[in-house]
């Protein structure tokens, strides 16, 4: 929940980060072959992580998918940088558990300082909001008629290369769209 919280954090502005459940490592390296999941252990590794975005403040949302690596199921799970940064998680688990901002330095999640918790509030209220990403929306729902007709009437040099341009390309160029290449989202 710490991890999941600190890249939902993001203080470097990376994207987020991902986890990967069923591979064990050594120092930070992964040791391969995987060692894998039960296969029927998938759908309660799901649910028991929603549970824990249930757990963060505000709710974080995480991708998770289950693969197959190396012959072995592993969960990968992303966790997209919040729009609604800061985010607090509990220490512990239990009852008790005091929220706390987490964040990454390297590969270790750790308790935010006060300095870096100050940053965390100033990150979020640096974001326009017309420059989050809508993870409500898809791709799909960008018009290109209307997209080619905006830039025609701002005579932008972008509309003449649009007809060449692959569709995601052209948003990209625009600044309509933000996220990673496996997760690009409108803004």
């Amino acid at each position: 929940i710490h991890t999941l919280c600190a890249f939902a954090n993001d203080i470097n502005n990376w994207g987020g980060g991902y986890v990967i459940v069923g591979v064990d490592e050594s120092d930070g390296i992964p040791i391969l072959p995987p060692k894998g999941l039960p296969i029927n252990s998938l759908d309660a590794i799901q649910k028991e992580l929603v549970n824990l975005c249930n757990r963060v403040e505000p709710y974080i949302q995480v991708i998770s998918e289950p693969v197959l690596y190396q012959d072995m199921q592993i969960l990968i799970i992303w966790v997209p940088g919040g729009d609604l940064r800061p985010y607090k998680a509990p220490t512990t688990l239990g009852e008790k558990g005091q929220k706390r901002y987490f964040i990454r330095h390297g590969s270790v999640s750790k308790i935010a300082n006060k300095i870096e918790e100050d940053q965390l509030v100033s990150l979020a209220a640096k974001v326009p909001f017309d420059d989050r990403i809508n993870h409500q929306s898809e791709i799909s729902d960008l018009n290109l008629g209307l997209i080619r007709e905006f830039l025609q009437e701002i005579n932008s040099d972008l509309e003449v290369d649009a007809a060449n341009l692959p569709f995601i390309e052209l948003c990209k160029q625009m600044q309509i769209v933000g996220g990673t290449t496996e997760y690009t989202k409108p803004k």
